[in-house]
This record gives structure tokens, sequence and C-alpha cells, in this order.
């Protein structure tokens, strides 16, 4: 039985798990494995601009043969291109008239973040996108002055929330709460794919013990535990089929719960700490300023979005 679905502000719903296209997918043909979620049951594809997988996850829904209604398709407005002219840009390469959810994929680095959204609402008003959100808002000041100048408040908040970083989250889920914005969270899997070996692997698997389940289910069920939708992806079937599972497991206990959040505020294992502690402002810079050398070069600078 699938995840039930989350009501958002705006009287919609969304898929409590969705499959995404970033990562280490960026900029290649993944045809295959969107046909291979879809078949397996993910109904709810995330994908951006910026990930240039927009054309595969449109090539899959066609080669899907399912009706528009049962699917659920989330993208990303980059930054430095007129908004209306790229949501038609998306709806293109997806080949839909109309998106289930579109996202400001990095207000950081938008100037007027208050006046791309006023293009957003007229996104929405236009139908060209039935619920409107934001991505990598963590700061509390610039969400609150959004939801201030906003008469369409975001449905969503797409951030970056795994355990090791759950309570420098929690202001923001906080103000997300308050108004009735559902969290979405990418990377929860890093105590286990990126800070292996620390505190938080040991009640994960006392929890996993008790329900029969893996880790990785716990930590979803860590993150469903928490309201909000899990945002992930595998190449593999076996990991894609885990990840649906989670919908038939019972689930966490409010003690285990509290035993997960307090490992994790003990930090990541010793030695990568650091990682954890950067700014996220200077964080998005570098990354922003790594990807503009590695990926376009420095004519590139303008297109950078991640």
């Amino acid at each position: 039985m699938p995840l039930e679905p989350i009501l958002l502000n705006d009287g919609n719903k969304i898929p409590a798990i969705a499959y995404g296209t970033g990562s280490k997918m960026k900029y290649h043909d993944i045809t295959q494995y969107i046909e291979q979620a879809i078949e397996l049951g993910f109904s709810h594809i995330d994908t951006a601009a910026f990930y240039q997988t927009e054309k595969y996850v449109g090539k899959a829904i066609k080669e899907s043969g399912l009706a528009r209604s049962e699917l659920f398709i989330t993208t990303k407005y980059p930054r430095d291109v007129p908004i209306q002219k790229s949501v038609k840009e998306s709806l293109a390469n997806l080949g839909l008239q109309y998106l289930d959810l579109y996202l400001i994929h990095q207000p950081l680095f938008i100037p007027d973040i208050v006046k791309a959204w006023k293009d957003f609402e007229k996104v929405q008003q236009d139908g060209l996108a039935k619920s409107i959100g934001i991505s990598n808002v963590v700061d509390v000041q610039q969400l609150e002055d959004l939801i201030k100048h906003s008469e369409v408040k975001p449905a969503v908040n797409q951030i970056e929330l795994h355990p090791y970083n759950y309570y420098k989250m929690k202001p923001v889920m906080d103000v997300c709460a308050k108004h009735k914005i559902v969290v979405e969270a990418y990377s929860s899997l890093s105590p286990i794919t990126t800070y292996p070996g620390g505190p938080v692997d040991v009640p994960l698997k006392a929890a996993a013990q008790r329900i029969g389940a893996t880790p990785t289910q716990v930590v979803f069920l860590w993150v469903k535990a928490k309201g909000a939708v899990i945002v992930t992806t595998s190449t593999t079937k076996a990991h894609m089929e885990e990840y649906l599972a989670v919908s038939d497991l019972p689930a966490l206990t409010k003690e285990e719960v509290a035993d997960i959040d307090a490992a994790g505020a003990k930090g990541p294992p010793s030695g990568i700490t650091t990682r954890l502690a950067i700014n996220t402002k200077e964080k998005a810079l570098g990354a922003m300023i790594v990807m503009t050398f590695l990926v376009y070069g420095l004519s590139g600078w303008g297109r950078v979005c991640y």
C-alpha cells in the first residue's frame, strides 16, 4: 500500500515519497531508471531545469502510458531566465501542459526573491503549475520575509534534512509548520551514505531490528515521523523496492525518534564534523564556484544553479 499523500496548504495533495533525478543523475540519459521507478510504483518524479534531466523524465512519462492524473511531477526554476520563459521550456521538455509543483531551486542566488515569487504566483494563476514552492530556503528571516510579502504562501520547502542536521534545520521547519508549508527532505540517507559509523547508527540499527527493517528504511520512517516528504533516488531496482516498502512498515515509536534525534545532535563521526559546521551560504557559494569551473567554465558563470 502506498504511503498516504500529504495535504498541502493550497488544498492539493503531494505523494509522500518522490523519485529524484538530481545527484549523480545530472546531465545523463536516465530514461531507463525513471521508467523503472514508475513501473515499481513511484508516482512522484522530481527534476529540475539545472539537472538537464527534464527531457528524460518526459520520455519516461510518455512511454509509461499512464494517465497524467496518475503522476505528480515537480521541476525547479534555475535562475537568470525569465520565469514565464523557463516554465514553458520545462513543460516542453516534459511534454506536459502543467506541473504539479514548481519550485524556486536556489533562492539564495536570486537578487529579489519577493519579485520572483510574484512571477511564480502568476505561473499558478495561469494554470501552468498546480502548486508552487521553494527549495533550499533554510534562513528563517528569508522565509518569513517571503511569506510576509506573498499573496500565496509556498506549498513546500525542499531542504536537505537528516538526523545530523535536524537541529540546524529545526528553526526553519518550525516556521514551515506554523504556515502549513510541507517540508520535502533530500539527502536524508547521509548518516548511511556520507557519515557511516556515527552515533546515529546505533538507534537506526535498534529500530531496524525491532520492526524487521533496514537502517535505510528506518531513516525514511524518521523523515515520515517529521511530517516530511521523502525525496530519494537510486539506479538499483532492489533499492527502489526497499524505499517503496517503507509504506508497509510500522511507524517508529516516539522514543525511537527521540533517540535518533539525540544521536544526531552529537554530530557525525570524528574527522568530518566540519562538513556540517560550514555556514549554509558559504557552502552554497563554494559549491556554485566549483561547479562553474568543473561543468561550465568561466563562460558559464551566469548559468550556474544547483
